[in-house]
């Protein structure tokens, strides 16, 4: 398998006012072409931080990072524009970036339409429920053709039920469209039900503390019925006895 981004001995130090801090020390993965990896660990422990390392919005003190292809970043909020409506909202990381053009605006209605947001291309923000307004930031991160979509606690804003419904939604969103995701969440029943491969980060400053392969031998995996499967309870268990404290 094509690996996508590579990490080798990335570290983090950063001048506090009590002095240097450590927040993450020889971190080193990988994530294949396709591959669904989630990344959690005790708060504080750096996880956010890792993912403004790789996006290139903080840089990073020590090691090595390799990418193949563009990033695209999915954070808490959805980060709607109130004043636009749900089609300009998801044409503006093209405005943005300039790469408006008749192909990409297909691209785009293509995605409304399969994804049953295009009725409603003509409402605001605060007219769409918190799972169709996840949906809209997703296909606005999507038109500009990432080849890795950071998610950083993306889905930790709506209340429990939503959630779970919009993580099947976005998961299959993605595999339908072939993107490679690496998302930090606190919560490892999503990290399970949505992962490939989960990687386990000890507490400050942060090492890879192991990494799990999730396989549940289904032909038509979701997270929701990963939830139902045996195996999930197994893998919950044994992730939750190496973490530190609660994440």
């Amino acid at each position: 398998m094509k690996k996508v981004l590579e990490l080798k001995n990335v570290s983090k130090k950063y001048q506090a006012k009590n002095g240097e801090v450590e927040a993450l020390k020889d971190i080193s993965f990988y994530v294949n072409e396709g591959e669904f990896v989630s990344i959690i660990g005790p708060s504080g422990c750096g996880k956010s931080t890792l993912l403004s390392i790789i996006s290139g919005l903080e840089p990073k003190t020590e090691g090595e990072i390799k990418i193949t292809g563009g990033i695209g970043y999915m954070l808490q909020k959805d980060s709607l524009l109130e004043w636009r409506n749900i089609y300009d909202n998801v044409m503006f990381g093209l405005e943005i970036s300039r790469k408006k053009t008749k192909e990409s605006q297909a691209y785009v209605e293509e995605l409304l339409k399969k994804y049953g947001l295009y009725e409603f291309k003509d409402k605001y923000p605060n007219q769409l429920s918190g799972g169709m307004r996840q949906r809209a930031a997703l296909i606005r991160t999507l038109a500009i053709n990432p080849k890795i979509l950071l998610l950083d606690e993306a889905f930790s804003a709506l209340d429990y039920q939503t959630r779970i419904m919009v993580t099947n939604d976005i998961y299959k969103i993605l595999k339908n469209e072939n993107i490679t995701a690496l998302i930090v969440t606190h919560d490892i029943s999503e990290a399970i039900s949505m992962s490939d491969r989960v990687i386990v980060l000890s507490k400050r400053p942060a090492t890879v503390k192991s990494i799990h392969t999730i396989d549940f031998e289904m032909e038509n995996k979701t997270p929701i019925n990963c939830r139902e499967s045996p195996k999930f309870s197994k893998y919950f268990d044994t992730i939750w006895k190496e973490l530190d404290v609660h994440v």
